[in-house]
């Protein structure tokens, strides 16, 4: 028997509503709308579902609006059938539903991430724990510990003890055989790195090498160094080392390509930081470029450094895409629909509504407060006295009439702001919430607004100047 989902909406959103689900037919499940007498389908609370839903009938399910608020497990223990969220805008229904990818499994990845510590040397215990409590939050699987050249690191067995103690995973970062060795002999788990020439520390220790050319470039010495531990059933990884753009880097790509294609089972490693950190361009696309690099080649780990500040959040990129790519691969698909954490700056469908349907919807307000929404020809502003349209916010203000409320402005200024960013750049803009830039920006409070204080000089702001509606 098909589910039955009963939808519930209020009397602007419903035509849409109504439009996006039967230009989804044929659907897997039979459905019912019902308006319950909000003008704001997102306004809608628990309460005012129990007050007004009536009779579920044969539903299976309720989907409410996605800006809903309140406790929706236990509206659904109540009326005996679940309570979900559908998506915030109504043309996101067939996604939301599965079409076009959506609701993927991301859950699986099979790249490790090494994070470096590139200063660890200077750094306290203490700080190396706190940068690598950071690190595994981002999505860091190993936390490698950078040995400066010439730089003394008296504490180095100190620290990675007291990273194991913590059940991290460590790796050494030293072109210094000693310090490898004194690594390893602490507890280290990888060597990064030997070569050819220092290759005999890898018979001495547990520790698993990472080797890399003693010329750079020698991808015959590399695979000679692989041969032999292969021989000597030793695990290692191999790393033909990626150059920074104009000093190798198409020839680097080519020599993890060739190595892949003369030792297909080698564990192979790639250090990203010579083309994140080198280059000054938003890493969020390089990341992803590279890691469909290593998702092609069956690279299962990388190095990733975050020194300049506009790497800052390369680790936490590099475990999104891996997980993106994992599924897209699986699927044998294009990396697309999957998720949207890499689309920092431009969203797909950045404007839900026409500038047709939102005038449609300015003409049935009727009611003093502001809605703000943004549509290819520009930012829209609208209330029961007035429907305006702008680039530029500053020429919104003479018409808005709130010259006199600090307050009031102060929000409209705020959202104004926020709604030609959205435009400019083409993103998605929800009014009263903050703009979402993917995983380049640790995601922003639920609402802020939501959030206020009864009595507060916020809430009764949110009271005047959001899309409220009386119970």
């Amino acid at each position: 028997m098909a589910e039955h989902i009963l939808f519930l909406t209020g009397h602007l959103a419903e035509p849409r509503l109504r439009q996006v689900l039967e230009s989804m037919v044929p659907t897997p499940f039979t459905w019912e709308i019902r308006n319950i007498g909000v003008k704001v389908a997102a306004l809608m609370t628990p309460e005012i579902i129990r007050r007004r839903i009536g009779p579920i009938g044969e539903a299976s399910r309720i989907v409410v609006p996605g800006r809903c608020k309140g406790d929706l497990a236990a509206l659904g223990a109540e009326l005996g059938v679940p309570v979900v969220h559908g998506p915030d805008e109504v043309k996101d229904l067939p996604q939301f539903f599965g079409r076009k990818g959506a609701g993927r499994d991301l859950s699986r990845h099979d790249c490790r991430i090494f994070a470096e510590i590139v200063e660890a040397s200077g750094l306290t215990v203490e700080q190396i724990l706190a940068r690598a409590a950071h690190l595994r939050a981002e999505g860091a699987d190993v936390i490698d510990l950078g040995c400066l050249p010439g730089t003394p690191f008296p504490h180095l067995e100190e620290a990675v003890q007291a990273l194991k103690a913590e059940g991290y995973v460590v790796s050494i970062d030293s072109g210094d055989p000693t310090e490898l060795r004194r690594g390893a002999e602490a507890g280290a788990s990888y060597l990064l790195s030997l070569t050819e020439r220092t290759l005999p520390l890898a018979f001495e220790v547990a520790a698993v090498p990472v080797l890399i050319p003693a010329n750079h470039g020698d991808l015959d010495a590399l695979v000679g160094a692989c041969e032999r531990l292969m021989a000597a059933g030793r695990p290692f990884l191999a790393d033909p080392i990626l150059d920074p753009i104009h000093f190798g880097f198409t020839a680097s790509i080519v020599r993890y390509h060739e190595l892949r294609r003369r030792l297909p089972e080698v564990e192979i490693l790639m250090g990203v930081g010579n083309l994140t950190e080198l280059t000054d361009a938003d890493t969020t696309g390089i990341t992803m470029i590279l890691m469909g690099m290593v998702s092609e080649l069956a690279i299962r780990n990388i190095l990733v450094v975050q020194v300049s500040p506009h790497c800052q959040r390369a680790v936490k990129e590099a475990e999104v895409a891996r997980r993106i790519l994992y599924a897209a691969r699986e699927d044998r698909s294009l990396p697309q629909g999957y998720d949207s954490g890499l689309m920092a700056l431009r969203d797909r469908r950045p404007f839900p509504n026409s500038p047709a349907e939102i005038a449609e919807n300015a003409a049935a307000v009727a009611d003093p407060n502001f809605r703000i929404e943004v549509a290819e020809d520009g930012v829209h502003i609208y209330n029961r006295d007035g429907h305006h349209v702008a680039v530029d916010p500053f020429d919104l203000f003479p018409k808005l009439g709130v010259e006199q409320d600090g307050s009031h402005a102060f929000y409209l200024g705020v959202e104004l702001a926020r709604a030609q960013i959205a435009h400019q750049l083409g993103k998605r803009y929800v009014q009263d919430s903050e703009l979402r830039w993917g995983c380049a920006v640790p995601p922003p409070p639920t609402d802020r607004l939501h959030l206020a204080a009864p009595g507060s000089t916020l809430e009764a702001r949110r009271k005047r100047t959001r899309r409220c509606e009386k119970p």
